[in-house]
């Protein structure tokens, strides 16, 4: 996926909320957009050089922040690049196992249940794939989620009744980031998803995880990572 809108450099300096940050760009502080509800306390650091879209005129916001350099490593944070991401991959058969999958379908429903993706096969096999972004990462080793979330537990837990119907269900960990080690969920931060992400396993759901080359201009899924359960 490339970046369509201008890129601009800037400088982090705070985060007085999920939605909103301040940075220094050409030496005037001004307040950006940050298209991401998760802390990312360790990328978004006072100092850190992020990355910038530009918005639409008039918005409250001109820009939103949309990746930072932790160290050397460029991760992602917005959470609109992952579905995207994903979706371009999936088109361009660079996932093994979803590559019989050949009609491919955003934000479908099944039930009273809202999924990233309804893929179909040749012979109407449906699967159902919801994708979920991370950025949290220490030393090469990344987990999920960085906050709890009631809402990726009940996700979970819905692909298991899709699975016990005779569809195919599965959970794509979409790395924002390159050179991950291995990824595991985060049960210091929220032990309930990491039990519902064990119990989905072992009711037959498909646990995916994928890193992503990201640089300046664009981001795209480029090979597996080791899941730990």
């Amino acid at each position: 996926m490339r970046f369509e809108e201008k890129i601009e450099k800037a400088r982090f300096i705070k985060r007085p909320n999920r939605f909103q940050a301040y940075i220094n760009l050409n030496n005037e502080e001004i307040m950006v957009h940050v298209p991401n509800t998760g802390r990312c306390r360790e990328i978004l650091v006072e100092g850190t050089e992020v990355l910038l879209r530009k918005g639409k005129e008039g918005r409250k916001t001109p820009y939103s922040l949309i990746a930072a350099y932790k160290g050397n490593k460029l991760i992602n944070i917005d959470s609109q690049a992952p579905n995207k991401i994903v979706e371009e991959a999936l088109r361009n058969k660079m996932i093994p196992e979803l590559v019989t999958y050949e009609n491919i379908s955003r934000e479908k429903t099944f039930g009273n249940s809202r999924f990233d993706f309804k893929l179909i096969n040749g012979e109407g096999m449906e699967y159902y794939l919801e994708v979920k972004g991370v950025t949290l990462e220490v030393d090469g080793h990344s987990k999920f989620p960085d906050a709890p979330t009631e809402r990726g537990t009940k996700h979970l837990l819905e692909l298991i009744e899709v699975k016990k119907q005779g569809k195919g269900a599965g959970v794509m960990f979409l790395h924002q980031m390159d050179e991950i080690i291995d990824f595991r969920p985060n049960d210091e931060m929220d032990k309930n998803f990491g039990d519902a992400l064990r119990l989905a396993y072992s009711n037959g759901v498909d646990i995916f995880a994928y890193e992503c080359r990201v640089d300046e201009e664009e981001i795209f899924l480029t090979k597996p990572i080791k899941v730990i359960l």
